[in-house]
């Protein structure tokens, strides 16, 4: 089949990762793919290239980006329109708002491709005042009834969507993220790697027996960054040797630098700001435990690759974390009411007991290999658009 797939940006998340490990496996099998991208913000990153070293036919639509931008996104559209005529694609198959709403309305100009729409997590409640998001809600309602296929990433999204009368459960389907966990999985458990160091500790000044916490993702208000700062302030007296390491950029950082000048000064040298990173395994192998402090999550990628890493995680229970992070067996969940104090204090758990701690990241290792994998990605994609393509074909 020839498959379009159009997202706003190739920055360092998780739909671009899950491009880069589910598309040459499709391409493989015989599929014809071409990926459409507009451009990230700044200081989030760019996989565009790294996409193309892959070998996958990519396409940059210079006048796609996040945000509100009425001129660009209508010559985003039209491009996009040329783009598809000229490909002829099977399967038009769009992700995130942004690429979903340009993407479906261009996927129009050509009528033989079947539409699939995919939601990493959606921003229709929660984000906005109640009238703008009863009009997003409606909109997504309007494009889901153009769409053969509205794909979730967590049943947790998916519940959301069948409760917002956004979509019915007939033409809705959960794939949760693939990734390569190959270069995270080759990394030893944390109990075999013998002192940690390496280039990260060097690079933050850190000892072979400093605690390394990472917060990845991108610095922005949905991932709350200021709220693991806090947690890490909370323990930073009680715990000397403990360091919290933020890899991710976005509009939340000066905001966040200026947080840590507010420290006092000896726990201000142990919180780091990395910005974007490409090298995550190289990350991965120097950390201890991962926290996620974000208020809203469809299945963060962030965690698949932690636990890829067998590294243990402390995240709020929102969204789909709780379909890739299990309470007390691969690290902590903390509900969101208990904020800041309730992230300090499941983080001091890990930190009391180390052995504990390796074994959830262990368990972890396990669990994620098992459910998100770059090849259980590309069977389910696989499938997925037979499906669509031939109910298209056959007009159902």
């Amino acid at each position: 089949m020839r498959i379009a797939r159009v997202l706003t940006r190739l920055n360092l998340g998780g739909p671009a990762r899950q491009v880069l490990a589910s598309d040459p496996l499709l391409m493989a099998r015989g599929h014809q793919l071409r990926v459409f991208a507009g451009h990230p913000k700044v200081g989030e990153g760019d996989l565009f290239d790294s996409v193309r070293a892959a070998g996958v036919d990519i396409v940059r639509l210079p006048h796609l980006s996040a945000g509100v931008a009425p001129i660009a996104d209508l010559m985003a559209r039209r491009q996009l329109v040329r783009e598809l005529v000229a490909f002829a694609p099977d399967v038009v198959h769009t992700h995130a708002s942004k690429a979903g709403w340009i993407g479906r309305r261009a996927a129009a100009s050509v009528p033989a491709a079947a539409r699939v729409h995919t939601f990493h997590g959606h921003v229709l409640e929660g984000y906005f005042p109640d009238a703008v998001a009863r009009r997003l809600v409606a909109l997504e309602t309007k494009l889901a009834r153009e769409t053969q296929r509205i794909v979730a990433v967590s049943h947790a999204t998916a519940s959301d969507l069948v409760r917002l009368g956004v979509v019915e459960e007939a033409r809705l389907q959960v794939i949760p993220p693939g990734v390569d966990l190959e270069p995270f999985t080759a990394l030893e458990p944390r109990r075999l790697r013998g002192p940690a160091s390496g280039p990260l500790r060097r690079e933050l000044g850190a000892a072979v027996d400093d605690v390394l916490v990472g917060a990845v993702g991108r610095l922005a208000p949905v991932k709350q960054p200021e709220l693991a700062l806090g947690a890490f302030a909370l323990l930073a007296n009680r715990y000397p040797k403990l360091h919290l390491v933020f890899v991710g950029d976005g509009g939340e950082r000066r905001g966040l630098e200026r947080a840590v000048l507010a420290l006092p000064e000896s726990t201000r040298a142990r919180a780091h700001i990395l910005g974007a990173r490409t090298d995550m395994p190289a990350l991965y192998a120097e950390l201890d435990a991962v926290l996620l402090s974000s208020r809203s999550e469809g299945l963060p990628v962030a965690l698949i690759e932690a636990g890829a890493a067998a590294l243990p995680a402390v995240a709020f229970a929102v969204g789909g974390v709780d379909e890739v992070l299990v309470h007390e067996r691969t690290g902590l969940l903390v509900e969101p009411k208990d904020g800041v104090d309730g992230l300090a204090f499941a983080l001091a758990q890990l930190l009391e007991d180390p052995r504990a701690a390796e074994a959830m990241g262990e368990r972890a290792r396990v669990r994620v290999v098992a459910r998100h994998g770059a090849a259980a990605l590309a069977d389910r994609l696989d499938q997925l658009y037979r499906d669509v393509a031939q109910g298209v074909r056959c007009g159902s």
